[in-house]
Protein backbone atom coordinates (compact mmCIF):
# COMPACT_ATOMS: atom_id res chain seq x y z
CA UNK A 1 0.00 0.00 0.00
CA UNK A 2 1.11 3.33 -0.65
CA UNK A 3 0.75 6.83 0.83
CA UNK A 4 -3.04 8.55 0.46
CA UNK A 5 -2.41 11.96 2.25
CA UNK A 6 1.45 13.13 2.84
CA UNK A 7 1.69 15.82 4.78
CA UNK A 8 5.37 17.24 4.45
CA UNK A 9 6.62 20.68 7.22
CA UNK A 10 3.10 22.26 6.82
CA UNK A 11 3.33 25.65 8.14
CA UNK A 12 0.27 27.74 9.33
CA UNK A 13 -0.15 31.62 10.37
CA UNK A 14 -2.60 33.21 11.26
CA UNK A 15 -1.51 37.25 11.07
CA UNK A 16 1.55 36.87 13.07
CA UNK A 17 0.29 34.14 15.19
CA UNK A 18 1.99 30.50 13.67
CA UNK A 19 -0.74 27.26 14.69
CA UNK A 20 0.95 24.70 12.54
CA UNK A 21 4.51 24.49 13.11
CA UNK A 22 6.52 22.75 10.23
CA UNK A 23 4.45 19.09 10.71
CA UNK A 24 4.45 16.05 8.96
CA UNK A 25 2.70 12.70 8.28
CA UNK A 26 1.57 10.28 6.25
CA UNK A 27 -1.81 8.60 6.24
CA UNK A 28 -1.20 5.55 4.24
CA UNK A 29 -3.72 3.78 1.16
CA UNK A 30 -6.47 1.93 3.21
CA UNK A 31 -5.63 2.96 6.91
CA UNK A 32 -8.07 4.65 9.16
CA UNK A 33 -5.89 7.31 10.58
CA UNK A 34 -6.89 9.94 13.44
CA UNK A 35 -5.39 13.57 13.86
CA UNK A 36 -5.97 14.10 17.60
CA UNK A 37 -5.20 17.09 20.22
CA UNK A 38 -6.61 19.07 22.37
CA UNK A 39 -8.87 22.13 21.32
CA UNK A 40 -6.38 24.42 19.40
CA UNK A 41 -4.21 22.19 18.83
CA UNK A 42 -4.80 22.65 15.38
CA UNK A 43 -6.39 19.83 14.02
CA UNK A 44 -9.16 21.43 11.97
CA UNK A 45 -7.03 23.48 10.90
CA UNK A 46 -4.66 20.77 8.92
CA UNK A 47 -7.76 19.18 8.07
CA UNK A 48 -9.14 22.26 6.11
CA UNK A 49 -5.59 22.54 4.55
CA UNK A 50 -5.74 19.29 3.63
CA UNK A 51 -9.15 19.53 1.83
CA UNK A 52 -8.23 22.39 0.14
CA UNK A 53 -10.75 24.95 1.96
CA UNK A 54 -7.79 26.77 3.63
CA UNK A 55 -4.61 28.27 2.55
CA UNK A 56 -1.12 27.59 4.37
CA UNK A 57 2.11 29.59 3.65
CA UNK A 58 4.52 27.04 3.61
CA UNK A 59 5.67 22.67 3.13
CA UNK A 60 3.63 21.00 0.60
CA UNK A 61 -0.29 18.50 0.78
CA UNK A 62 -0.22 15.45 -1.73
CA UNK A 63 -3.68 14.16 -2.11
CA UNK A 64 -3.33 10.72 -3.73
CA UNK A 65 -7.02 10.08 -4.72
CA UNK A 66 -10.49 11.80 -4.52
CA UNK A 67 -11.61 12.94 -1.15
CA UNK A 68 -15.21 13.34 0.24
CA UNK A 69 -15.21 15.00 3.48
CA UNK A 70 -17.71 15.69 6.56
CA UNK A 71 -17.00 19.16 8.11
CA UNK A 72 -17.06 19.87 11.84
CA UNK A 73 -19.62 21.84 11.23
CA UNK A 74 -21.79 22.42 8.37
CA UNK A 75 -25.39 23.26 7.22
CA UNK A 76 -28.02 22.89 4.61
CA UNK A 77 -31.21 24.89 3.84
CA UNK A 78 -33.71 24.61 6.77
CA UNK A 79 -36.72 23.60 4.57
CA UNK A 80 -34.88 20.86 2.08
CA UNK A 81 -35.73 17.24 3.25
CA UNK A 82 -32.82 14.84 4.38
CA UNK A 83 -33.50 13.16 0.56
CA UNK A 84 -34.00 16.33 -1.23
CA UNK A 85 -30.38 17.39 -0.37
CA UNK A 86 -28.95 13.75 -1.11
CA UNK A 87 -30.39 14.04 -4.94
CA UNK A 88 -29.66 17.39 -5.12
CA UNK A 89 -25.39 16.62 -4.49
CA UNK A 90 -25.98 13.50 -6.36
CA UNK A 91 -27.32 15.72 -9.36
CA UNK A 92 -24.06 18.18 -8.55
CA UNK A 93 -21.72 15.04 -9.02
CA UNK A 94 -23.62 13.36 -11.96
CA UNK A 95 -23.72 10.52 -9.63
CA UNK A 96 -26.69 7.69 -9.13
CA UNK A 97 -28.39 7.72 -5.83
CA UNK A 98 -27.84 4.93 -3.95
CA UNK A 99 -30.33 3.23 -1.81
CA UNK A 100 -28.35 0.84 0.13
CA UNK A 101 -25.80 3.26 1.12
CA UNK A 102 -29.59 5.11 2.29
CA UNK A 103 -30.54 2.22 4.27
CA UNK A 104 -27.40 1.48 5.54
CA UNK A 105 -26.81 4.79 7.13
CA UNK A 106 -30.68 5.17 8.37
CA UNK A 107 -31.51 8.08 5.85
CA UNK A 108 -34.56 6.37 4.99
CA UNK A 109 -35.92 6.57 7.94
CA UNK A 110 -36.00 10.51 8.30
CA UNK A 111 -35.92 11.07 4.34
CA UNK A 112 -38.93 12.78 4.27
CA UNK A 113 -38.38 14.99 7.05
CA UNK A 114 -37.17 18.99 6.67
CA UNK A 115 -33.18 19.75 7.65
CA UNK A 116 -34.10 22.50 10.05
CA UNK A 117 -36.12 19.46 12.12
CA UNK A 118 -33.55 16.74 12.08
CA UNK A 119 -31.73 16.02 15.51
CA UNK A 120 -27.57 16.77 15.51
CA UNK A 121 -27.16 12.93 15.08
CA UNK A 122 -29.37 12.86 11.59
CA UNK A 123 -27.39 15.63 10.98
CA UNK A 124 -24.19 14.32 11.17
CA UNK A 125 -25.61 10.63 9.68
CA UNK A 126 -26.42 12.97 6.45
CA UNK A 127 -23.59 14.88 6.34
CA UNK A 128 -21.64 12.06 6.05
CA UNK A 129 -23.74 10.00 3.09
CA UNK A 130 -23.43 13.18 0.96
CA UNK A 131 -19.51 13.03 1.57
CA UNK A 132 -19.90 9.72 0.30
CA UNK A 133 -21.78 10.68 -3.21
CA UNK A 134 -18.84 10.58 -5.21
CA UNK A 135 -17.28 6.88 -4.25
CA UNK A 136 -14.19 8.83 -2.60
CA UNK A 137 -10.79 7.23 -2.54
CA UNK A 138 -10.04 9.00 0.89
CA UNK A 139 -12.79 10.36 3.42
CA UNK A 140 -12.12 12.98 5.81
CA UNK A 141 -14.27 12.61 9.04
CA UNK A 142 -14.20 15.94 11.24
CA UNK A 143 -16.05 14.49 15.01
CA UNK A 144 -18.59 11.89 12.91
CA UNK A 145 -19.87 10.75 15.98
CA UNK A 146 -20.61 13.93 17.74
CA UNK A 147 -24.12 13.97 18.80
CA UNK A 148 -24.99 11.01 18.13
CA UNK A 149 -26.45 8.53 21.29
CA UNK A 150 -24.40 5.10 21.80
CA UNK A 151 -26.61 2.85 18.98
CA UNK A 152 -26.19 5.41 16.26
CA UNK A 153 -22.55 5.24 17.43
CA UNK A 154 -22.20 1.77 16.99
CA UNK A 155 -23.94 1.81 13.80
CA UNK A 156 -21.57 4.07 12.25
CA UNK A 157 -18.75 2.29 14.14
CA UNK A 158 -19.79 -0.05 11.64
CA UNK A 159 -20.28 1.68 8.56
CA UNK A 160 -16.73 3.16 8.92
CA UNK A 161 -14.92 -0.60 9.14
CA UNK A 162 -17.03 -1.44 5.99
CA UNK A 163 -15.32 1.70 3.83
CA UNK A 164 -12.21 0.64 5.08
CA UNK A 165 -12.65 -3.04 3.95
CA UNK A 166 -13.47 -1.47 0.49
CA UNK A 167 -9.92 0.06 0.35
CA UNK A 168 -10.97 3.66 1.39
CA UNK A 169 -8.29 5.57 3.45
CA UNK A 170 -10.37 7.48 6.44
CA UNK A 171 -8.69 10.60 8.15
CA UNK A 172 -10.69 11.21 11.05
CA UNK A 173 -10.65 13.77 14.05
CA UNK A 174 -12.36 12.78 17.28
CA UNK A 175 -12.42 13.21 21.10
CA UNK A 176 -13.46 10.09 21.80
CA UNK A 177 -11.00 8.06 22.85
CA UNK A 178 -12.93 4.63 22.65
CA UNK A 179 -13.36 5.32 19.53
CA UNK A 180 -10.28 5.76 18.06
CA UNK A 181 -8.59 2.86 19.77
CA UNK A 182 -11.69 0.42 18.49
CA UNK A 183 -11.31 2.42 14.91
CA UNK A 184 -7.77 3.37 14.12
CA UNK A 185 -4.87 1.43 12.72
CA UNK A 186 -2.54 4.78 13.75
CA UNK A 187 -2.77 7.98 15.66
CA UNK A 188 -0.83 11.13 15.16
CA UNK A 189 -1.32 13.46 18.46
CA UNK A 190 -0.81 17.65 17.96
CA UNK A 191 0.18 19.41 20.48
CA UNK A 192 0.20 23.05 19.75
CA UNK A 193 0.59 22.74 16.46
CA UNK A 194 3.29 20.00 16.20
CA UNK A 195 3.73 16.58 16.40
CA UNK A 196 3.56 15.16 19.82
CA UNK A 197 2.77 11.14 19.00
CA UNK A 198 2.76 9.50 15.75
CA UNK A 199 1.80 5.64 16.66
CA UNK A 200 -0.84 2.39 17.08
CA UNK A 201 -3.24 3.09 19.74
CA UNK A 202 -1.10 0.01 21.80
CA UNK A 203 2.06 2.11 21.52
CA UNK A 204 0.39 5.17 22.96
CA UNK A 205 -0.62 3.04 26.10
CA UNK A 206 2.24 0.43 26.01
CA UNK A 207 4.68 -0.09 28.19
CA UNK A 208 7.21 2.59 27.07
CA UNK A 209 4.61 5.32 28.25
CA UNK A 210 5.05 4.88 31.82
CA UNK A 211 3.80 2.22 34.40
CA UNK A 212 1.50 -0.61 34.62
CA UNK A 213 -1.59 -0.86 37.49
CA UNK A 214 -1.76 -4.05 39.17
CA UNK A 215 -4.99 -4.01 41.43
CA UNK A 216 -5.86 -7.09 43.76
CA UNK A 217 -9.25 -8.14 45.11
CA UNK A 218 -7.87 -10.55 48.32
CA UNK A 219 -10.03 -12.40 50.80
CA UNK A 220 -8.72 -10.52 53.92
CA UNK A 221 -7.88 -6.58 53.37
CA UNK A 222 -4.48 -5.99 51.87
CA UNK A 223 -2.03 -4.37 54.92
CA UNK A 224 -0.16 -1.66 54.17
CA UNK A 225 3.43 -2.43 53.73
CA UNK A 226 6.36 -1.14 51.92
CA UNK A 227 6.86 -2.39 48.63
CA UNK A 228 10.28 -2.83 46.79
CA UNK A 229 9.38 -2.66 43.35
CA UNK A 230 5.48 -1.03 43.42
CA UNK A 231 4.93 2.31 44.53
CA UNK A 232 2.35 2.84 47.80
CA UNK A 233 -1.21 1.49 46.87
CA UNK A 234 -4.25 2.36 47.46
CA UNK A 235 -7.71 1.25 48.30
CA UNK A 236 -10.45 1.29 46.03
CA UNK A 237 -13.98 -0.83 46.11
CA UNK A 238 -12.11 -3.98 47.51
CA UNK A 239 -9.34 -3.76 45.18
CA UNK A 240 -5.46 -2.91 46.65
CA UNK A 241 -4.35 -0.88 43.53
CA UNK A 242 -0.23 -0.45 43.02
CA UNK A 243 1.46 1.24 39.95
CA UNK A 244 4.79 -0.11 39.13
CA UNK A 245 7.16 0.20 35.77
CA UNK A 246 8.44 -3.78 36.64
CA UNK A 247 5.50 -5.58 36.11
CA UNK A 248 7.15 -8.72 37.22
CA UNK A 249 8.95 -8.55 40.12
CA UNK A 250 6.18 -6.01 41.45
CA UNK A 251 3.61 -8.89 40.89
CA UNK A 252 6.06 -11.62 42.40
CA UNK A 253 6.38 -9.45 44.78
CA UNK A 254 2.98 -9.37 45.98
CA UNK A 255 1.68 -12.38 45.53
CA UNK A 256 4.69 -14.24 47.66
CA UNK A 257 3.57 -11.51 50.54
CA UNK A 258 -0.04 -12.65 50.45
CA UNK A 259 0.99 -16.31 50.35
CA UNK A 260 3.19 -15.91 53.55
CA UNK A 261 0.61 -13.97 54.83
CA UNK A 262 -2.31 -16.88 53.86
CA UNK A 263 -4.50 -14.43 52.42
CA UNK A 264 -6.48 -15.39 49.06
CA UNK A 265 -6.16 -13.85 45.92
CA UNK A 266 -9.67 -13.46 44.81
CA UNK A 267 -9.53 -11.40 41.32
CA UNK A 268 -6.36 -9.48 39.95
CA UNK A 269 -6.34 -6.98 37.23
CA UNK A 270 -3.22 -5.43 35.48
CA UNK A 271 -3.58 -2.36 33.21
CA UNK A 272 -2.31 -0.01 31.26
CA UNK A 273 -3.11 3.24 31.42
CA UNK A 274 -6.11 4.23 29.07
CA UNK A 275 -5.70 6.04 25.62
CA UNK A 276 -7.23 9.17 27.26
CA UNK A 277 -4.94 9.50 30.39
CA UNK A 278 -1.85 8.76 27.85
CA UNK A 279 -3.23 11.45 25.46
CA UNK A 280 -4.07 13.94 28.30
CA UNK A 281 -0.41 13.53 29.05
CA UNK A 282 1.26 13.82 25.90
CA UNK A 283 -1.24 16.46 24.74
CA UNK A 284 -0.25 18.69 27.97
CA UNK A 285 3.09 17.98 28.05
CA UNK A 286 5.50 21.03 28.20
CA UNK A 287 2.76 23.23 29.59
Amino acid sequence: MGAAIEVVNLVKKYGNHTVIHGLSFTAMQGEIFALLGANGAGKTTTLECIEGIRRYHEGTIRVHGRIGVQLQSSSLMENITALEAYKLFSKWNNAKVDQTVLQNFGIMEFRNKQYGTLSTGQKRKLHLVIALINDPDIIILDEPTAGLDVEGRVSLHQEIRKLKEAGKTILMASHDMAEVESLCDRIAILREGELAFLGTAYELTGSGFGERRISLHTRNPFPQVKLRYSKAGSLEKNYFTVTTSEISDALLELLTMLKEMDNEVIDIKIERASMEERFIEIAKEGK
